[in-house]
């Protein structure tokens, strides 16, 4: 059995960001070479169709192309967290089964949503998790983000994860994610396999602080967070302190300025995709925003800027 003292995953999992033509359509080239970038610059694993993956501009078979697409391109390079979040039981469900099938080694979902209004109660939460886990054969990680306008209490989510099979990691990235993780861990104990961070590794150093062991952030710079999360692990704080206090500029410009599109424009200016352009309605980043993320980039060399040129 697997635990938080001996998980199946941990480390850096960056969000692999969708890529599009000037046009709007997929680019497969493009996004081939984003997944070498990503595992070249030292990802433990990755995942797909994430918010920051633009998922929500996705349709059906264009998510079914891109899943088959990065699991049969990865080839089990490394381990591939497919999201399936959906409103729908059956529908997560079902695209949880076609990830699993696939190849994909674990699912990440919200809890129910739709819009800014519409919620199940937590006995209805209980049950979609109960009923994904019931359906698959991987682990379930659950994401507890803002977007999603569900409040997940620690002991909720405890209770969930030491009842329902499959639900084992937790991706916290709401206000006071730390205190979060601290108090699930408490709770649940070796049942949590895997307490990670989120929200771009703004939180990262006070979430390994509580026992957060992986963290999910954009897919620009790996190479920056996995020192991090190594010398934490390693229990030389010292250094890890040294490695987020250096990368933490970027790491903010990205979490309050530049958002899902930093990991795009950074693969563009490093010569690892062809467009950096986010699929209509949503608009490009501003010139001055950008211009201020390759600056902050520039001075700490990360791979991106050189892995294409």
């Amino acid at each position: 059995m697997n635990t938080r003292s001996t998980p199946r995953y941990r480390g850096i999992f960056p969000v692999v960001p969708t890529t599009f033509t000037e046009t709007g359509a997929l680019d497969l080239d493009s996004q081939k070479r984003a997944l070498d970038f990503m595992i070249d610059a030292g990802s433990d694993g990755l995942c797909i169709l994430a918010n920051f993956s633009e998922q929500f501009a996705l349709s059906d078979d264009e998510r079914d192309t891109l899943t088959r697409v990065m699991l049969e391109h990865v080839g089990g390079r490394v381990p591939v967290i497919v999201t399936t979040s959906h409103y729908s039981s059956a529908v997560c469900i079902e695209r949880s089964r076609r990830a699993q099938a696939q190849g994909a080694s674990m699912v990440m979902a919200m809890p129910p949503y739709h819009g800014a209004t519409f919620r199940v109660p937590e006995s209805q939460i209980y049950e979609f998790y109960a009923r994904l886990s019931d359906g698959i054969g991987i682990p379930i990680m659950i994401q507890d983000a803002p977007a999603s306008g569900t409040a997940l209490s620690a002991a909720f989510l405890a209770r969930m994860a030491l009842e329902i099979e499959h639900v084992s990691y937790f991706k916290i990235e709401t206000p006071g994610a730390a205190a979060k993780l601290r108090e699930l861990i408490r709770v649940a104990g070796e049942a949590v396999e895997g307490p990670w961070d989120g929200e771009e590794a703004i939180t990262l150093f006070a979430d390994l602080n509580a026992g957060a062991t992986g963290s999910m952030t954009g897919g620009g710079y790996p190479d920056g967070i996995r020192p991090i999360l190594e010398a934490f692990r390693e229990g030389r704080r010292d250094d890890a302190f040294a490695h987020y206090q250096r990368w933490l500029p970027l790491i903010n410009h990205e979490n309050r300025q530049a958002g899902l599109l930093a990991a795009k424009a950074l693969m563009k200016e490093g010569g690892v995709i062809a467009c950096e352009s986010p699929r209509h309605p949503l608009p490009p980043m501003h010139p001055a925003t950008r211009a201020e993320l390759i600056d902050i980039a520039r001075r700490l060399d990360p791979l991106v800027l050189r892995w294409g040129n």
